[in-house]
């Protein structure tokens, strides 16, 4: 497919060629978490590594879709929104998948252990706008997903709040500023590589998540960000 078509009005919709154009840089592919595309092996082998992985199509967003699975003792549980399924087998697990994808293309991502707020986790959107030639941080937030979910997509009921206070209520208040810093300058590294990889491109929106060790990760990145 071209490139330049995919790029055109500057959207760019698939996860998947986006996660693979940031892992081509080494410092931000460090922050990238492990990525495979959807089949029942790769499941097998992702759950087998990292024994939660989080599930999304490839194209699409709020939230819709996203699904983490998890093994444990002998079995399997998968979760969308705040449902819970398990299964005794992996073939159960994967038949209930794809009755959910409907034949999508699905991406998996290693399950990041997010820090939290009551319990509650939280992940951070950073808005990059291009404004007469210009790249331009317009908004760094925190979103704190809805009590018994794991996404924290506002439509779906996350709640919003500055990354200071985000970083603050999650870590501890000495790493809001280094914290912050270094989603900055993430954004702008990746960016670069974005727009010399995609032409065209004037805004971005950032997904990183801090897990509870503080490493920071590029969840997710959006050509339309809300």
């Amino acid at each position: 497919m071209d490139m330049a078509s995919i790029a055109s009005g500057r959207q760019l919709a698939s996860k998947w060629l986006k996660t693979n154009a940031l892992r081509s840089n080494p410092y931000i592919a460090r922050h990238i978490p492990p990525s495979r595309l959807y089949s029942a092996a790769n499941l097998r082998s992702m759950l087998l590594s990292h024994g939660t992985v989080v599930i999304k199509p490839v194209r699409g967003g709020g939230g819709m879709g996203v699904m983490k699975i998890s093994a444990s003792g002998g079995g399997y549980r998968s979760t969308y929104m705040a449902r819970t399924h398990s299964f005794g087998s992996f073939s159960g697990l994967v038949s209930h998948i794809d009755r959910k994808r409907r034949g999508r293309r699905y991406l998996i991502q290693k399950g990041i252990r997010l820090a939290t707020i009551a319990g509650r986790p939280i992940d951070y959107r950073v808005k990059f706008v291009k404004e007469n030639g210009v790249w331009t941080i317009r908004s760094m937030v925190g979103r704190v997903a809805r009590r018994g979910l794991f996404v924290t997509n506002l439509c779906r009921g996350g709640m919003q709040l500055t990354a200071a206070q985000g970083i603050r209520r999650s870590l501890s208040s000495g790493a809001v500023r280094r914290k912050k810093g270094e989603m900055r300058n993430l954004t702008r590294v990746a960016t670069q590589l974005m727009e010399t990889r995609f032409p065209g491109i004037g805004q971005l929106g950032y997904d990183y998540g801090i897990d509870r060790n503080g490493r920071i990760w590029i969840l997710e990145v959006n050509t339309r960000p809300q």
